[in-house]
């Protein structure tokens, strides 16, 4: 008597084990993908449960078995041989099975890698300071170019392309200002919470309005900008400069005597530019006006008295402090954005591997010119 089992599933590929216990055969029949290796391992319990003297597994009907259905079978096997049957295979052998011999001789392991050698080490910091010095020279050759490329642009009105700058404005500066409002805001709101919270037990929350004011002026609100900015131009121009390339665009723009640098990377790199100074003044002002409204809940300070108090905290430097950094800001981001950007080569996984170091630059970019400025600014007392 003949027992089988079969994959009846809609949408299967049709795979059956039946095993003839007169005629001591299992016929594996279909291919058995690991949807199907269930079936499979009913059939092979049950010749675990008989144990036939002899036995041979036809193969001669069986499709591709994955690794999980092939690694069943090579189980059963060996289990049944290791119980005293005799179990031939006829047919061609699934392919996976001669991985697990090769796992077999090495112990049932897996190969791992041979500890690494000082002469391994000085290979791989090598390696990783070879690349390090492409990096920096692709960086050198690419701000070279763009320097170049703005000093023949500004001969004409023409080739500053003022059309394709008012885009990128739109795109980068007028469409992210609900974001960076919102940010500045609630920042601002956190900022004035706490220290209203530590400075209520001395009698001083009036002093919150200072710290808020400077806070936001001097550092958070241009600080803030820059972030969301790099999060959200930074990986766009990566993006689009990646994909770029990876559809030959760049090139065409090359072959048709074109230069790239003039055409997409320079009206990107002058728009944020121009725009990171007048986001950071929508985050200024968005940031004073959420510390006046906590301050005004908290410590029912008057509108008036805040503006007061505001006028008396900041002096004629404070606001100029944090304006004169979204330039630069913008600049490293740009730079950092576009560079990333025509880096990628022929890959899709290159693209989201260059965006997310675009970003990651940028932000670090960011933090480490500010960290600049304010020891510059402590120098000459700003």
């Amino acid at each position: 008597m003949t027992e089988s089992a079969r994959d009846s599933r809609p949408g299967s590929t049709g795979f059956s084990a039946e095993y003839d216990p007169g005629a001591g055969r299992l016929a594996l029949t279909g291919a058995c993908p690991m949807a199907s290796a269930p079936v499979l391992a009913r059939e092979l319990e049950r010749l675990r449960t008989v144990a036939p003297g002899s036995l041979q597994i036809d193969l001669s009907a069986a499709g591709d078995l994955d690794i999980g259905p092939a690694w069943l079978l090579h189980g059963a096997v060996n289990e049944l041989r290791a119980a005293g049957s005799r179990v031939e295979l006829h047919g061609p052998q699934p392919r996976h099975f001669a991985y697990f011999a090769e796992l077999e001789a090495q112990g049932g392991a897996l190969p791992v890698a041979p500890p690494a050698s000082l002469g391994a080490w000085l290979t791989a910091a090598g390696r990783r300071l070879a690349d390090h010095g492409q990096s920096t020279y692709e960086s050198l050759v690419f701000v070279g170019r763009l320097l170049a490329s703005a000093a023949t642009a500004w001969r004409s009105v023409k080739r500053l392309r003022i059309p394709s700058v008012v885009r990128h404005m739109h795109e980068t500066g007028v469409q992210a200002i609900p974001v960076v409002a919102v940010i500045a805001f609630l920042i601002s709101v956190i900022s004035a919470y706490i220290g209203a919270q530590q400075l209520r037990p001395f009698g001083a929350e009036i002093f919150t309005v200072d710290l808020v004011a400077i806070g936001v002026l001097r550092e958070l609100g241009v600080l803030l900008t820059a972030i969301m900015v790099a999060g959200r131009t930074g990986s766009a121009y990566a993006a689009e400069l990646g994909v770029m390339k990876l559809n030959d665009e760049v090139d065409a723009l090359e072959s048709m005597g074109l230069n790239p640098y003039e055409v997409l990377v320079l009206p990107r790199v002058v728009a944020l530019v121009l725009v990171m100074p007048l986001l950071t003044v929508v985050a200024d002002a968005m940031g004073l006006a959420g510390g006046a409204l906590l301050t005004s809940y908290l410590i029912d300070l008057p509108w008036s008295q805040f503006v007061m108090r505001l006028d008396s905290a900041v002096a004629d430097t404070t606001f100029w402090a944090g304006l004169v950094k979204a330039p630069v800001f913008g600049l490293l981001i740009a730079l950092t954005g576009t560079l990333r950007g025509l880096q990628v080569q022929e890959s899709s996984r290159e693209l989201g591997r260059l965006t997310t170091v675009a970003v990651v630059q940028s932000i670090f970019l960011v933090i480490f010119a500010d960290a600049l400025f304010a020891i510059f600014f402590l120098e000459i007392d700003f």
